[in-house]
């Protein structure tokens, strides 16, 4: 596969994946509604992070690429684990109180905790594998350490900016599925599984 290929496959399975997704919600529930909103999120950060590696830009793509992760995990624990009180806190309309109402929210190891107890194992369970994979890495990207500082001083591999975009077009496919729960049409989970399959060039192996 050439070197823009992979890019243009990506874009591809984006738009497949998309016309799954396009459900109603299953209900009109503030925990669906809210759930979808992150799920949303983690999406729109995946369409940023593929637009930024197509552009050469890898340390302000593995930013964004971390945030995705965080809002899909938000997704998933929203739907899962959330207290009627949390998720209320997210929904309330921006203001100085109810900013700092939210300020407490469980982040990222709380989040993984309670998905740990009452989330799908499944789900959970590639949670914590990217997690695990990934974690120190992106915290690195986000802060500046070693990572992005050596990597903008010396080049980014052609073969980095590939498999960055191979975990970013993994984890979309993970939020694609949360969607369908979403839309409680899990049955449709074989479907994006089968799309990911036809372009397995540009996913992560393990998927």
């Amino acid at each position: 596969m050439k070197s823009f290929e992979i890019f243009d496959e990506s874009d591809s399975l984006a738009e497949e994946l998309q016309e799954v997704i396009d459900l109603p919600l299953f209900d009109n529930s503030s925990k669906i509604r809210t759930s979808d909103v992150a799920c949303s999120l983690s999406l729109e950060h995946w369409h940023s992070a593929r637009a930024l590696l197509r552009a050469g830009l890898l340390s302000s793509a593995l930013v964004v690429h971390r945030a995705q992760f965080e809002a899909l995990t938000r997704s998933i624990w929203l739907t899962y684990a959330a207290s009627d009180e949390q998720i209320a806190k997210l929904t309330a309309d921006l203001s100085l109180e109810s900013e700092q109402a939210a300020k407490n929210m469980p982040q990222i190891t709380q989040m993984m905790q309670a998905l740990e107890k009452s989330g799908p194992h499944q789900a959970y369970a590639a949670l914590a594998r990217f997690k695990g994979n990934s974690w120190k890495v992106l915290n690195s990207y986000a802060h500046a350490g070693i990572h992005p500082i050596r990597r903008h001083h010396d080049g980014y591999p052609l073969k980095l900016l590939h498999d960055v975009l191979r975990n970013t077009n993994g984890l979309a496919v993970m939020s694609c599925m949360q969607a369908v729960v979403l839309s409680g049409q899990q049955p449709l989970q074989r479907t994006l599984l089968e799309l990911a399959g036809r372009r397995s060039a540009c996913m992560p192996p393990s998927l």
